[in-house]
């Protein structure tokens, strides 16, 4: 795959339209960060099945010369969501769609208006917001055709998706899945974002939004109230961050699993590898994987709870110790409960050196399947994370915020450039990002390159219960032989470029001001430039 060079702005995403959306905000003068909330607003039209604006966001956010500034755009489960009350309702688990998985406050939105006054604070904000959403108005309103992964996904979980509030009327074709390139109009989420481009986009939580968001997710049976949109505000935090040979590498804090994916490039930094590609390259990504994991899966929760400081494990004291537990010869047995998700990763950079690394999300594919009927908004099951045990590390409560398997990566080098990049994929945004960030900076591939190589997932993602190593059937015969003989339970899935790798992407901004960006084959996007 072509790398894409500017020496202007640059946007890549999961779909062509975002891409492009974000561009021609660069191109009219716009920040990174406008141009990201254009990008996010056309992508929850365009990609409905991997996000929408009932859904989260995370943001890193960098001024040129700066380290990024993580944003938070996360909401905490409704004040009517008790572990007694889904008790009494029959349930031992949180169901994973319908009105009681639509459990927790959609943030993305909040997300948007805090990092636009952010944008205007750097004089980074100009533009007019109706300008920013303006393409995703006018996809909504006038359509846009149906993706592959659209089709396909709608079709694989039609059953359990056909009878869900508002799903078949927006999402289904007679009651049946759509087929590619049929046109998908959403007139009333249209209507939802010309009114938030006018009224603006706190309207969402405290405005007119608000009360008919709120209307309709009570009368469904959801325990999201009026109340809980009016008390949500999305913030600014410290990110996570660690020192690697080649310079310092970002994520974001808790509740994100930002943490595993520090973790994995700050042990296989350690690791003693050699070679472009082969198996030292995928067995330590994959053993530092397994530790970062067991790591993440003791620590990771709402940061209020935690039981030990996620910086702890990004020392280098930590590290350095560590890395000896990794046998580059054998494989650690891995009996592992993955975590799902679906999810789109986005990033630009705009001619001035503000990075924006940015992931927006409704968990599932189409979230809780709840479409509330005023509005056309799709509805997150990201409150599905939760346990209903009251002794579990992720325990459900109200107002706390749930697991996120969302995080969006940055890094600093020590030569001047500054590597914005993440994925999509649940269990698999870690793996996929030590991938991509290694075969580039550590082993010195092109961009498109570093992306489009074969790759691996340990564990499951969208809904598969196996626990195997997979690997695209483009793999070299030799590396799965040498993992076999390591002890990996390697399972090579009949398809070159699979969707269950993730969607990825990166744009990597040099110290003259250079970009050099890609996003992936295995998606519907690409790289657009201002």
């Amino acid at each position: 795959m072509d790398t894409i060079t500017s020496s202007g702005g640059m946007v890549v995403a999961p779909h062509k339209a975002a891409a492009q959306a974000g561009a021609d905000i660069l191109a009219e003068g716009g920040s990174a960060i406008e141009a990201m909330v254009a990008a996010a607003a056309t992508i929850a039209v365009v990609y409905p099945h991997m996000n929408a604006i009932g859904g989260d966001g995370f943001w890193l956010i960098a001024e040129p010369g700066k380290d990024p500034k993580a944003l938070m755009a996360c909401g905490g489960a409704g004040s009517r969501a008790t572990i007694e009350a889904y008790n009494k309702a029959g349930h031992s688990t949180v169901p994973t769609r319908g009105p009681l998985a639509a459990l927790t406050v959609a943030g993305t939105i909040g997300g948007w208006d805090k990092a636009l006054e952010g944008a205007r604070s750097i004089g980074a904000g100009r533009m007019p917001l109706r300008e920013l959403l303006s393409a995703a108005v006018r996809s909504a309103k006038e359509g846009t055709p149906v993706t592959r992964s659209q089709a396909a996904l709608t079709a694989e979980k039609l059953e359990e998706l056909k009878e869900q509030p508002g799903f078949a009327q927006v999402f289904l074709k007679d009651g049946k899945a759509p087929e590619e390139g049929d046109l998908l109009r959403q007139e009333r989420l249209a209507d939802t974002l010309d009114h938030l481009a006018h009224a603006g986009l706190d309207d969402f939580y405290r405005g007119d939004v608000g009360a008919a968001i709120a209307e309709d997710l009570e009368r469904s049976g959801s325990p999201v109230t009026k109340a809980d949109l009016e008390r949500y505000e999305a913030r600014f935090r410290e990110p996570l961050k660690t020192q690697l040979s080649c310079g310092t590498i970002f994520n974001t804090p808790l509740p994100t699993q930002g943490l595993a994916s520090l973790i994995i490039l700050g042990l296989y930094d350690r690791l003693t590898v050699n070679g472009r590609e082969g198996y030292d390259l995928v067995h330590g990504l994959v053993e530092a994987t397994k530790r970062a994991f067991i790591i993440r899966d003791r620590v990771v929760t709402d940061p209020m709870h935690a039981p030990e400081p996620a910086s702890t494990f990004l020392k280098p004291d930590w590290l350095d110790a560590e890395v000896h537990r990794i046998d580059m010869k054998r494989a650690l047995p891995w009996p592992h409960v993955a975590k799902d998700g679906d999810t789109i990763w986005m990033g630009a950079v705009d001619s001035k050196g503000v990075s924006v690394s940015f992931i927006q999300s409704v968990y599932w594919e189409f979230g809780s399947g709840c479409v509330l009927p005023r509005t056309g908004i799709t509805w997150q099951n990201r409150g599905a994370s939760f346990s209903l045990h009251p002794e579990h590390l992720n325990a459900l409560a109200p107002g706390r915020l749930p697991f996120h398997t969302l995080n969006p990566a940055m890094a600093r080098l020590s030569d001047g450039r500054t590597v914005t990049y993440g994925t999509m994929g649940g269990e698999g945004q870690p793996q996929t990002q030590a991938a991509i960030f290694a075969r580039h900076v550590f082993n010195k591939m092109p961009v498109g390159e570093a992306i489009d190589a074969p790759r691996w997932l340990l564990g499951r993602t969208w809904g598969d219960a196996a626990t195997a190593l997979r690997l695209e059937s483009r793999s070299d015969p030799d590396l799965v032989r040498a993992l076999e003989r390591a002890g990996h339970e390697v399972v090579q899935i009949g398809e070159d470029y699979s969707d269950t790798m993730g969607h990825a992407g990166m744009i990597v901004r040099n110290a003259r001001g250079g970009l050099e960006g890609a996003h992936d084959p295995r998606a519907d996007g690409g790289a657009a430039v201002a």
